[in-house]
């Protein structure tokens, strides 16, 4: 991959922003509910696939290294907090919503609002079994998937489909501008012409 300086300090951003993301959250029992999604999603949009995911590959490794960026610190024993696998999941979404929005031809707002949630799901999916693992096994808590469903998954869903839809909204406008005028590394959308 050959990075120009644009590409480093768009990934050292959205990297910083995934941080910051991490603090303003609602509270919640046991999975907070944050901004991150909503600046992956950003970084897989705007960077596209590679650099978007560097910028989440750079922010999970900042915080494994001892940097406390994560919603409930860093150091490598995070490993075993029950919410990091939704930080492996920031790594993979971001990746595939890079990838289906440079791949999709003819965007519609529709479409990239289904890249986004594709992501936001794959968050998820990865998040959620992590969770239930940490607690039955490592933990040797007695819960039921389900159980990690209903609080890694119901509490948070609705606020990241809000989300979705402002970032649809913002992305759809704003990715042609900004690659026309080249401050970004990736070409902008495919209209649909009809």
């Amino acid at each position: 991959m050959n990075l120009k300086t644009r590409d480093l300090i768009l990934v050292a951003m959205f990297a910083a922003l995934s941080a910051v993301g991490a603090f303003i959250r609602i509270p919640l029992p046991i999975v907070p509910f944050t901004l991150q999604t909503f600046f992956c999603a950003f970084a897989g949009i705007l960077l596209g696939a590679k650099l978007g995911m560097l910028s989440q590959v750079i922010y999970v490794l900042l915080g494994l290294m001892g940097l406390p960026i994560f919603t409930q610190g860093g150091g490598i024993d995070y490993i075993f907090n029950p919410t990091f696998g939704y930080l492996i999941g920031f790594v993979v979404g971001t990746y595939v919503i890079g990838l289906l929005s440079e791949k999709v031809k003819n965007i519609t707002v529709i479409k990239l609002f289904g890249i986004i949630m594709t992501g936001i799901m794959i968050f998820y999916i990865i998040g959620v079994p992590y969770l239930y693992f940490i607690y039955r096994f490592y933990l040797q808590s007695d819960v039921a998937i389900r159980w990690a469903v209903s609080i890694g998954f119901i509490p948070t869903i609705g606020g990241d489909i809000v989300k979705a839809i402002i970032l649809t909204g913002v992305a759809y406008k704003i990715v042609p501008i900004l690659s026309k005028e080249r401050l970004i590394p990736r070409k902008g959308f495919i209209y649909n012409e009809g």
